[in-house]
């Protein structure tokens, strides 16, 4: 019987231990899907400004005024 209640105790260590570490992961994964949100945020900004830029960069040359020495 003793033997019987010693693997008990052992399993329930065992529950309560992967309980804790499932916990402690899911924060992981949750502070990590925080952060990839953050990153596909500044992403699209960046995507944006690069389009806005490349707009200017190769606009229709015939807009431009002629160079000072003209």
């Amino acid at each position: 019987m003793h033997e019987l209640v010693e693997r008990i105790v052992e399993l329930e260590m065992r529950v309560a231990f992967q309980d804790d570490t499932m916990q402690r992961l899911n924060a992981v994964i949750t502070d990590q899907n925080l952060r990839i949100e953050q990153l596909e945020r500044r992403l699209e900004l960046m995507l944006t400004d690069l389009k806005s830029l490349r707009g200017l960069l190769y606009a229709d040359p015939a807009q431009e005024p002629p160079p000072p020495h003209y």
